[in-house]
């Protein structure tokens, strides 16, 4: 195997080296042909990741000791805020073959970019169900179809943080409608409010409205979000509140990210520092 020749000649002694790839990349193989090989490195095929936190520093502990006494340590995992801890360098392996090395950052970054794109890419296509937690209303207007679309209006169940989003909301009225406004709310997971605007807000008039006809509203933004899972709640109300259609929940949705931000609000903080002697600039 191309992997396991790359690991007897290229390792450097009194190192760590991470091993990043999915589950076809051919690194467990390789390692378990090493371990049969006695070749003398320490190696740690997965086994760290689901260990519970006290084994985890235990292990570290024992693995930055072979580092120091001249070892070499191949460390295989998933965990990339542990390869980034404890590694010298990382390698990306796909298909049995070491496609990037280098520092384990750079590496990680390279990797949580990629997986986001295949993510992404699975996620385009088609749309979220319509599955509301709850509907209520006096049906003077249905809520039709749901759509999230990116920003050449394909649909999608999920969005990058950061790209163009597009909500849209199809609606039909069953009764003459003086004014109608049509909204939207964004929730997180556990039910949050995130974000809501609505076609008043916009300043956008739909009406009148006669039985039978039906509008189709898009909301076009930033979808500057936290990764995580969030649900859309849509309806249709008069100027006042009075609800025609409210469907709770209405679908749900997920954003992701190349790296792992905290809270809901992705405000890409930029972060410098300054060293500062006695108090002085």
């Amino acid at each position: 195997m191309i992997v396991l020749e790359a690991f007897e000649k290229r390792v450097p002694s009194q190192t760590i080296v991470g091993l990043l790839g999915d589950e076809n990349s051919g690194i467990s193989p390789a390692l378990e042909s090493l371990a049969y090989a006695s070749t003398g490195m320490t190696l740690v095929n997965y086994s760290l990741d689901a260990r519970d936190p006290l084994s985890q520093l235990r292990a570290k502990r024992d693995l930055n000791l072979v580092r120091r006494h001249g070892g070499t340590v191949l460390l295989a995992s998933w965990n990339t805020a542990l390869l980034i801890e404890m590694c010298d360098e990382v390698w990306w392996i796909e298909n049995g073959k070491v496609i990037a090395q280098a520092d384990p950052t750079q590496i990680v970054d390279r990797w949580n970019r990629a997986i986001l794109e295949r993510w992404r890419a699975e996620q385009s296509g088609s749309n979220p169900p319509l599955s509301p937690a709850m509907r209520r209303g006096d049906g003077r207007a249905v809520v039709k179809q749901v759509e999230l679309l990116d920003a050449r209006e394909q649909p999608v169940t999920a969005w990058q943080s950061g790209e163009e989003a597009v909500v849209r909301v199809s609606v039909e009225f069953t009764e003459a409608v003086a004014q109608p406004v049509i909204g939207m709310l964004i929730r997180t997971r556990v039910g949050l409010d995130v974000y809501g605007t609505n076609t008043e807000l916009e300043r956008i008039e739909l009406g009148p409205r006669a039985v039978g006809d039906r509008v189709r509203v898009s909301f076009r933004f930033a979808c500057e979000l936290c990764p995580g899972d969030y649900t859309l709640t849509v309806a249709s109300h008069d100027p006042d509140g009075t609800w025609h259609e409210w469907l709770e929940d209405a679908v749900a949705f997920a954003v992701g990210d190349s790296r792992y931000t905290a809270g809901v609000a992705n405000l890409r903080a930029k972060a410098t520092w300054e060293l500062q002697l006695n108090g002085t600039r």
